[in-house]
């Protein structure tokens, strides 16, 4: 039980962080989500983006946290520590 309440945080952290990416770009950028995500690998601030993106993890992981869900609450910081690590490397 604890690892697929450990891999549902983690789901929710990643979906967590592609939602903040896309909500940043449609509001500060002139793109839509695909051309803003190769314009901004082009520029070098893919990493940015991420990082920006990654916000809305803080957010997720308060929610878990009051509803008492530990577990899930652990994922979502994995799926932030992973991101960071894949962010590093490209």
């Amino acid at each position: 039980m604890n690892k697929l309440e450990l891999l549902s945080g983690f789901i929710i952290g990643i979906l967590a962080s592609i939602l903040g990416s896309f909500l940043f770009i449609s509001f500060f950028a002139d793109f839509d989500f695909m051309t803003g995500i190769e314009t901004m690998k082009a520029e070098g601030k893919l990493g940015k983006l991420i990082t920006l993106g990654s916000i809305l993890d803080l957010v997720a992981f308060g929610i878990l946290l009051k509803l008492n869900k530990e577990i899930m609450a652990r994922g979502v910081v994995l799926a932030a520590i992973i991101i960071a690590i894949i962010t590093l490397f490209a």
